[in-house]
């Protein structure tokens, strides 16, 4: 795959991102994108791989066998006790 190359913007403001990127990117038809401007310039993310940065991010303060989500349904349960 090629690390650059030039598109067109149609008078939609519309571009077309070549298979090759798609494929690079895990991008599939129908999925979500993240667009965001760094740097003057626009970077295009899956939602998913947005999500697994997300969680190596949160996994670096989270000591290994912790489970957050088994924490918050415990928290949730002794809330509804208390109602």
């Amino acid at each position: 795959m090629e690390s650059e190359t030039r598109m067109r913007v149609n008078e939609n403001g519309r571009v077309v991102i070549p298979a090759s990127y798609r494929k690079a990117l895990g991008i599939n038809v129908g999925d979500e994108v993240v667009l965001r401007i760094e740097d003057d310039e626009l970077r295009i993310m899956s939602l998913k791989r947005r999500l697994e940065q997300a969680q190596r991010r949160i996994r670096r303060y989270i000591k290994p066998g912790r489970s957050l989500a088994d924490e918050l349904i415990v928290e949730r349960r002794e809330a509804a006790k208390r109602e």
